[in-house]
């Protein structure tokens, strides 16, 4: 994984993040928020499949990740079993040691 701090999903992640007008309706927003940043079609395939590996690979931030899996799932109740940490760990299988 190589980070680029140009890659436009970056710019998305942070700034839906920090928005609390918009993080709570990613989801349903995701498509809107992809053509707003001008994500490529490699990038949105790999939002709408959740595959944060992928998009690792694409250059976002590993540190947004697991904040992307919260985007989609949400933060509340977060430990290892959550929903965004299984999503986690589907992306990375056994790569990720527990």
């Amino acid at each position: 994984m190589s980070f680029n701090p140009r890659l436009p999903a970056n710019t998305m992640v942070f700034e839906v993040r920090r928005d609390n007008s918009v993080w709570p309706h990613f989801r349903e927003r995701l498509e809107e928020l992809m053509d707003k940043y001008g994500l490529s079609d490699p990038e949105k395939e790999a939002f709408r499949a959740i595959d944060v590996r992928r998009l690792g690979e694409l250059g976002v931030h590993p540190y947004f990740l697991p904040q992307i899996t919260r985007l989609f799932h949400g933060a509340a109740a977060n430990h290892s079993k959550s929903a965004a940490a299984e999503a986690y760990r589907k992306s990375f299988g056994d790569k990720i040691v527990e």
